[in-house]
């Protein structure tokens, strides 16, 4: 140091103190950010539900974890139509919309290639896990926006892990993206979960050896019989027995206990329509967390989960059932099961969960009609056979109406073309002849849903909704309480608040503790993950994120 002259020594203490200062910068640049991000979506949970069977929950380390420890936004709402599973799953991770990302329905026709579409559909993949079945040929090419995962990957060189599991197909891959490293699915025919060979050429032996423990059998051998005394049931529930409720295990088994022993080794579709379909999908989320060392580096993965069955339970049974609440304890139980395993494999302090829905769900029509509420049945295929009956009456070709899907009617514009009719015209008559029936509100020209004469918020959701491609040139604004199905069950995917109001639980790192009151909305869901990881948002998003949530 003798030697140093004293300018060199300062230019050599900047240099030393610059590097200093850039390797801490560097070492806390993790601080504070989780090391995985878990979103579990439950399939047709309604926002009120959380309120009615609090009560009921018998972990504080499941549901109550969150109202205790995190965030929760009671009004979030959905800010489109139609409120269904694709769409639901697709909104939660895009932060978008349908007219942006593509995902106009479960099913939607295409109006260019005048047929109908399967929202996760694609026959240029095969099925990995049990080969040569059309349930594998599935992908998110569909999906025409990024998602939180796809993010993820681009800002870490695609070394972040990406996952999806559902029992549903579309509740796993629209949520995980287009660059996740796999998404899984239940296969009913064979019990097993599955894949397709857009993700791998062969499941990871974690799915397979999960697979090889036949763990439907096992669980049907459990029978379906009630977590709580049958007194709590009586109290808050409708009868046990209906006869506007579906029977999806059996005609003859209406109501508890449920006898599942008869399904074992010979038909595993059954299980969706129980709890034990969530147990499936708990018990491979765990897997994937240990086998994948999810959470396990400095580079933050991400874990989707969808619990199908509350919504295969719901259609069935209905929102006031035995079975739709005792389906809600058993989740709780599977969500503290879940986080027992975070806490265990990545730590508390490491990792953030969100818990919201896909959309909700109305009352049975049958139930609505028993307590005097508004509401009744719409057959799709009727309205479209009556509305091209009519078209027929008045001198048309009743082949103008191409397809009714998720009310939305779609006209055959080739046809029209050839024939000389105007748009405003078929508009015209088809709301002559729609807005005549008992059940709809109103027919909305879904191109010029912004001017159309509902409220400005429910037009903005009619719009969310509308895409040239995927929608139809009319939607059918259904009367409250109505519901597309038959005379058992009952259904959703309209813009009222029995559909649109879905829970919003936040939690784990990074994450405040509080109730938010102020709307908030399924789009903004997406914004506030990437907010908090500091990265980008999917290129479709037109959410916010909840700074209120925010540490």
């Amino acid at each position: 140091m003798k030697n140093i002259t004293p300018l060199l020594f300062c230019f050599i203490t900047l240099i030393s103190n610059a590097q200093t200062a850039k390797i801490h910068k560097e070492t806390i640049s993790h601080k504070g950010k989780p090391k995985l991000i878990v979103g579990i979506m439950v399939d047709q949970m309604r926002w009120d539900y959380i309120n009615r069977f609090k009560p009921y929950f018998t972990s504080q380390n499941g549901l109550n974890r969150f109202l205790n420890e995190g965030s929760t936004c009671d009004n979030t709402l959905i800010p489109y139509v139609p409120t269904v599973t694709a769409c639901g799953h697709a909104s939660v991770y895009t932060g978008s919309v349908p007219s942006i990302n593509g995902i106009t329905g479960n099913n939607w026709f295409d109006n260019q290639k005048q047929k109908s579409v399967y929202c996760v559909e694609d026959e240029s993949v095969q099925s990995i896990g049990v080969e040569n079945i059309a349930s594998g040929k599935m992908s998110p090419a569909n999906l025409w926006t990024t998602t939180i995962g796809d993010e993820m990957k681009i800002a870490s060189n695609f070394k972040s892990k990406v996952i999806g599991i559902s029992i549903k197909d579309r509740g796993a891959i629209l949520p995980a993206g287009h660059s996740a490293d796999g998404a899984f699915w239940y296969d009913s025919k064979t019990g097993y979960f599955i894949s397709s060979s857009y993700y791998a050429p062969q499941l990871p032996t974690w799915v397979t050896a999960y697979n090889a423990r036949h763990r439907p059998d096992s669980l049907y051998a459990l029978d379906w019989n009630l977590s709580l005394k049958k007194s709590i049931y009586e109290a808050n529930c409708d009868n046990d027995q209906n006869e506007y409720e579906s029977t999806p295990l059996g005609k003859d088994q209406k109501g508890f206990p449920y006898n599942l022993h008869g399904f074992i080794g010979k038909d595993y579709s059954k299980i969706s329509s129980t709890p034990y379909g969530n147990t499936l999908v708990a018990e491979l989320a765990q897997q994937a967390i240990i086998n994948e060392k999810l959470g396990q580096d400095n580079i933050t993965d991400l874990l989707a989960v969808s619990f199908s069955s509350p919504d295969y339970i719901g259609h069935s049974f209905g929102p006031d059932s035995w079975e739709t609440l005792d389906g809600y304890v058993k989740l709780d139980d599977l969500i503290a099961q879940l986080f027992t395993t975070l806490d265990k494999q990545v730590g508390k302090d490491n990792y953030t969960v969100f818990l919201t829905a896909d959309h909700a769900v109305a009352n049975i029509p049958g139930f609505a009609k028993k307590h005097k509420l508004p509401g009744g049945v719409v057959n799709e295929d009727q309205i479209k056979k009556g509305l091209s009956d009519f078209l027929m009456s008045k001198g048309l070709n009743g082949k103008l109406i191409s397809a009714v899907r998720e009310y939305n009617v779609h006209f055959n514009h080739s046809l029209m073309d050839s024939l000389n009719i105007n748009n405003d015209k078929l508009i015209a008559l088809s709301a002559q002849y729609l807005e005549k029936l008992p059940e709809v509100l109103q027919v909305v020209d879904a191109r010029n849903a912004t001017a159309s004469g509902l409220p400005q918020s429910l037009r903005e959701r009619i719009a969310n909704g509308y895409n040239p491609q995927r929608a139809g040139d009319i939607l059918i604004v259904t009367k409250s309480g109505y519901v597309d199905g038959f005379f058992t069950g009952t259904s959703h995917g309209v813009l009222y608040n029995y559909d649109a109001h879905i829970p919003l639980l936040l939690l784990g790192a990074g994450i405040k503790h509080g109730v938010i009151n102020a709307p908030t909305y399924m789009t903004d869901i997406a914004p506030t993950i990437t907010t908090l990881l500091g990265i980008q948002m999917p290129s479709g998003a037109i959410g916010k994120p909840i700074l209120e949530v925010l540490k």
